[in-house]
C-alpha cells in the first residue's frame, strides 16, 4: 500500500484553475487505481472522480467536463486538474487508493 503524498490547492477566483498532485511516498508499489473525495464546510464527504488502473476515469456529474486526470508513472504520481472552478468546488479534497491508504489532503477555495 502506497503513502500518499498530496500537494496543489490553493486560492482562486471563479473561473480559474488548479492542478491537485497526489504522490505515492518512494520505495511503496506503483500507484495504480486512484479517486479523489471532497470534503466541503459543514458537508459530508463527496466522491469527485475516479482513475482505474487500465486508465479509464470516472467523474461526478458536478464536475465532469471541468476535471480531469493525468499520471505520472516515472514519479509515481496522480493529478487532478480542475479548471473553470466554481465557489461551490471549495473543499478539502483527498487522494485515496481504493483498500488502501488517503492523502492528508489540499484545500481548494473559489471565491466568487
Amino acid at each position: 500500500q502506497a503513502q500518499l503524498v498530496q500537494s496543489g490547492g490553493g486560492s482562486v477566483q471563479a473561473g480559474g484553475s488548479l492542478t491537485l498532485s497526489c504522490e505515492a511516498f518512494p520505495g511503496t508499489t506503483r500507484l495504480n487505481s486512484v479517486e479523489w473525495f471532497r470534503r466541503a464546510p459543514e458537508k459530508a464527504r463527496e466522491w469527485v472522480a475516479g482513475l482505474k488502473s487500465g486508465g479509464a476515469t470516472t467523474y461526478a456529474d458536478s464536475v465532469k467536463g471541468r476535471f480531469s486526470f493525468s499520471r505520472d508513472n516515472v514519479k509515481n504520481a496522480v493529478y487532478l486538474k480542475m479548471t473553470n472552478l466554481r465557489p461551490e468546488d471549495t473543499a478539502v479534497y483527498y487522494c485515496h487508493e481504493p483498500g488502501g491508504e488517503w492523502g492528508s489532503g489540499s484545500e481548494v477555495s473559489v471565491s466568487s
